[in-house]
C-alpha cells in the first residue's frame, strides 16, 4: 500500500490537536477528549487528501493492537496497587520503615533506594505503583511534601529506562540502534555516573530538613498501623519475589500479573478478606479502615476501573500518533531539524531535541525513540560517532523527559497511582532535568577537546 503525501497544512493540523489537548487541561475536560478530537480533525484532513476510510480505520486500529501489552499492564498496575495495600504489604514496609528513621535523610534514602529497585524490575512506573507506594506513606508519615516525595521517586525510578536491561524501552532503543547491551553500558555511564551523583547531592541537601530525630509524628501511624492491620516480616517476600521474577527475564505482564495472585492470595490468608471481597476490591478499589484518617488517605487505591481513564487516553494518544505517521503530519519537522548539521556537537544537539519534541508531541517515549534512531543512523555514519551515542543521546533526553509533561502516558498513570500530577511533581524530579542538561554538556566538552586536539 503507497503512502500518500499530506496535502492540507500539517502544522495547522498538529497546532490544532495539540491545542486541544491543552485546553482540556485547562478547562478541566477529560484530556481523552482532545486527543479524540484531534483524531477526528486528522481522519477528516487525511480523507480529503486522498486516504480511504478504510486506510484510516486499519491505522487506527493497527495503532490499537501495538500496545495491547501496555494495556493489560495499565491494569494490572490498578490491581496490584491495590492487592499490596489489602494484603498488608504496603503497611508492613511503612511499619517497619518507621522504626528506622531515626536520624536518616528519607528523600536522598528513598531516591538510591526507587533507583537500584528500578534497575532489577526494569520498569518505573511498576516500581512507582509497588515499592514507591510503601516509600510514599513513610514520606508522608514524615511530614514531607506530597508533591516533592513524588518528585524524588519519579527521578529514581526513571532511571529504569535509561539504563535497566529489564527495560522495555531500553532494548527498544538498542535493537533500533543495532547494539547490545554490553556495547552501550559504557558510553551510557559516562553520563549516568555524574547525573546519580549529583541528583543524590541535590536530594540530600533537599531532604536534610526532613531528617526525623524523634517518633512522635510517627507512633500515631505505627499504633493505627498495629492494631487494625495484620503485619508480619513474611509479608515482604511480595516485594522480593517481585525483583526475583524480574531478574530471571519474566515479561513485565507476567511478573506484575503473578504479583497480583499473590496479593490477593495474602489479603484473604493474612487480613482475613473474603475472596469475592478481594476480587471486588482489585476491581472497584480498597480504602484501608484504621483509627487514623491520615492513614486511611494514603492506603487507598482504585483499583482496574481507576485506570479507564488512563487506557483512554494512551488509546487516544497513540491513534492520533499513528494517523501522523501515515500521513506525514511531523516529516517537515524532521527535515527542518536535521537540515544544516555542520559538526557532530550540533548532530547530538538536534537529535536531543528531535527525541523530546517527539516525546512532547506523541505524548510517548516510542515514537521519540524509533524515529530520530532510524533516521539519523546515517547522518552519525557520516560523522563517524559511534551509533552508541545515538542511543545513549536518546535514552538521556526524549525517554528521560517524559513524566514532566502533564499529557504524557507516563504521568497519567503516576497520577493514577499517587494522586499527584506531574504539573505537582515536576519540578523536583530533578534527574529528569538534570539528564538531559548532563548529555549536551559533556557532548559539547567532548567536542571542544578534540576541536583543540586536531588543532
Amino acid at each position: 500500500m503507497t503512502s500518500k503525501k499530506f496535502t492540507v497544512n500539517s502544522n495547522l493540523v498538529l497546532l490544532v490537536s495539540i491545542i486541544s489537548v491543552i485546553g482540556c487541561m485547562f478547562m478541566n475536560i477529560p484530556l481523552y477528549a482532545g486527543f479524540f478530537a484531534g483524531i477526528v480533525l486528522t481522519a477528516l484532513s487525511m480523507y480529503t487528501a486522498g486516504f480511504k476510510i478504510k486506510q484510516i480505520f486499519n491505522t487506527m486500529v493497527s495503532s490499537i493492537v501495538e500496545i495491547k501489552g501496555l494495556i493489560l499492564i495499565i491494569l494490572l498496575i490498578g490491581a496490584t496497587t491495590t492487592v499490596w495495600i489489602s494484603s498488608g504489604v504496603i503497611p508492613t514496609i511503612m511499619y517497619y520503615g518507621f522504626n528506622y528513621m531515626n536520624g536518616v535523610n528519607f528523600l536522598l534514602a528513598t531516591f538510591l533506594i526507587m533507583t537500584v529497585v528500578s534497575i532489577f524490575m526494569g520498569t518505573a512506573v511498576g516500581t512507582i505503583s509497588t515499592v514507591g507506594i510503601a516509600l510514599m506513606g513513610i514520606g508522608f508519615g514524615l511530614g514531607i511534601p506530597p508533591e516533592m516525595l513524588i518528585g524524588v521517586l519519579v527521578s529514581g525510578a526513571f532511571v529504569a529506562d535509561k539504563i535497566s536491561p529489564l527495560s522495555g524501552l531500553l532494548n527498544l532503543t538498542m535493537s533500533t540502534v543495532k547494539r547490545n547491551y554490553l556495547q552501550i553500558i559504557k558510553s551510557f555511564s559516562i553520563t549516568l555516573i555524574p547525573l546519580i551523583i549529583i541528583t543524590a547531592i541535590i536530594y540530600c541537601i533537599m531532604g536534610s530538613q526532613y531528617a526525623v530525630n524523634n517518633y512522635s509524628s510517627l507512633e500515631v501511624y505505627k499504633e493505627a498501623i498495629i492494631n487494625d492491620i495484620n503485619i508480619s516480616p513474611f509479608l515482604l517476600l511480595m516485594p522480593i519475589l517481585m525483583v526475583i521474577l524480574s531478574l530471571v527475564g519474566l515479561k513485565s505482564t507476567i511478573t506484575i500479573g503473578i504479583g497480583v495472585v499473590c496479593g490477593g492470595i495474602f489479603s484473604v490468608a493474612m487480613q482475613d478478606m473474603f475472596i469475592l471481597e478481594t476480587i471486588k476490591s482489585i476491581m472497584f478499589g480498597y480504602s484501608a479502615k484504621t483509627a487514623s484518617a491520615e492513614l486511611n488517605s494514603i492506603l487507598v487505591s482504585g483499583g482496574v476501573v481507576s485506570m479507564i481513564d488512563v487506557i483512554l487516553i494512551v488509546v487516544g494518544s497513540v491513534v492520533l500518533v499513528g494517523l501522523f505517521e501515515k500521513s506525514n503530519v511531523l516529516e517537515p519537522i524532521i527535515n527542518k531539524l536535521i537540515s544544516k548539521v555542520n559538526s557532530k556537537f550540533q548532530l547530538i544537539l538536534k537529535t536531543g531535541i528531535l527525541s523530546s519534541l517527539m516525546t512532547i508531541i506523541t505524548c510517548d517515549q516510542t515514537v521519540g525513540i524509533i524515529l530520530p534512531g532510524k533516521t539519523l543512523q546515517d547522518k552519525y555514519e557520516e560523522f563517524n560517532i559511534d551509533s552508541v551515542v545515538l542511543a545513549r543521546t536518546i535514552s538521556d533526553t526524549g525517554t528521560i523527559i517524559a513524566p514532566l509533561m502533564v499529557w504524557n502516558v507516563n504521568s497519567f498513570i503516576i497520577n493514577s497511582v499517587t494522586g499527584i500530577s506531574a504539573l505537582g511533581y515536576a519540578p523536583y524530579a530533578v534527574l529528569c532535568y538534570l539528564c538531559p542538561a548532563i548529555t549536551i554538556i559533556i557532548s559539547w566538552l567532548t567536542y571542544r577537546r578534540k576541536q583543540k586536539e586536531l588543532s
